[in-house]
């Protein structure tokens, strides 16, 4: 309250002492003055001050902490509206574009449903401990309703069934080793392994030595691409795998990675690597060695570099999920859940095999920039 309008209120509230009857209180962060009117100029009176307060008062917006850490803007339902259910989305990292572009799919659902939608995960898809932490806060934060990727398929199981005793809990992307979530929406990552396999042997004309890069062991993701590459591969007879190497979910160990297949099997002529940070890498480590072009990369996601990547021909191809989907459809079951309408036990959010030949297409380019291209 500026002290010029709170002069104002002091000396309009001296004179209205002369008048009969009482007025509700006039509530703002600081204005809290009752006043008394006759019952003829009880409207007038009440208009009057409420002006004045309004001109001096600055509303203050409320903040919440969201996941114990990260602030987050509580946006505040206009009153006809009721109470706003509370969706908190736990993703498996904040760095990486697949991560950026989920939060924007699970955004826009908050928007067009009218649901406050919280966002918070460990900075890297390694740190279990940190995510189980955000999910906690939550629960004690009261949340209405939980979507979650998980770091770890056995080690969320615990926090994943005391979440859901208490709210529903929804998976995306990456689940866990129980069937207690309402529903998993996702990749169907096996079989998009397999197309992965198959995308490999094309370019090899079906005969080679390749490898195998997943990211984190029981990640539910990792696991099952890794499964899904191996089963692909035994459709093509040509193709023989003779390295498997983890990348821990980070740009150097893809680097790591390649570098240290393409040192033990100089003959190498195909890689597969299951996710964004560890393709980018394994590129990396592929243009250092002046191998661009001669051993042919396939990889999961579609972040920026990867597209640039694939424009240069250092990538030959992308298998592109639709991480806006996953997002959107994770907030928008989650609210049906909450008003007890049934949902799939499992949303397969789909896969498209992107190439050079493909690449502008309408359909590849809304996929691949679902907000607009920057």
């Amino acid at each position: 309250m500026r002290r010029a309008s709170t002069d104002k209120v002091r000396t309009f509230t001296g004179w209205a002492r002369g008048f009969t009857g009482e007025l509700p209180a006039v509530t703002g962060k600081r204005c809290r003055r009752r006043v008394a009117a006759s019952p003829v100029s009880r409207c007038g009176v009440a208009v009057l001050l409420l002006s004045l307060c309004l001109g001096g008062c600055v509303k203050e917006s409320s903040t919440q902490v969201s996941g114990g850490s990260s602030p987050g803007t509580v946006i505040t339902p206009p009153p006809t509206q009721g109470k706003r259910y509370r969706i908190a989305v736990v993703p498996k990292g904040l760095a990486h574009d697949f991560w950026k572009t989920v939060h924007a799919g699970a955004s826009k659902a908050g928007d067009d449903l009218q649901v406050d939608v919280e966002w918070n995960g460990p900075e890297n898809e390694t740190q279990i401990s940190r995510q189980i932490e955000i999910i906690d806060n939550y629960l004690n934060s009261g949340v209405d309703a939980l979507v979650l990727a998980a770091c770890d398929k056995k080690a969320l199981v615990p926090t994943i069934q005391k979440a859901a005793q208490r709210i529903p809990v929804l998976t995306i992307d990456s689940g866990v080793d129980s069937d207690i979530s309402k529903t998993f929406i996702g990749t169907d990552n096996v079989k998009a392994a397999g197309e992965a396999a198959a995308e490999l042997n094309r370019l090899l004309n079906g005969r080679g030595d390749v490898g195998l890069i997943p990211f984190i062991k029981n990640a539910a993701t990792s696991d099952m691409r890794e499964e899904g590459f191996k089963e692909g591969l035994k459709q093509f007879p040509g193709l023989h795998l003779v390295a498997t190497l983890y990348s821990n979910g980070t740009e150097a160990g893809g680097q790591n990675a390649a570098d240290n297949m393409l040192t033990a099997h100089p003959d190498l002529k195909g890689i597969f690597a299951a996710n964004e940070p560890g393709a980018i890498g394994c590129a990396r480590a592929i243009e250092t060695r002046g191998k661009a072009g001669q051993v042919k990369l396939v990889s999961f996601d579609a972040s920026p570099t990867q597209i640039q990547m694939l424009e240069k021909g250092t990538i030959d191809a992308l298998i592109v999920q639709n991480p806006f989907k996953m997002g959107y459809e994770g907030v928008a079951n989650a609210v049906k859940a909450l008003k007890g309408e049934s949902i799939p036990k499992r949303i397969d959010t789909g896969v498209k095999v992107v190439k050079k030949a493909n690449l502008h297409e309408p359909e590849v380019h809304q996929l691949l920039y679902p907000l607009g291209k920057k």
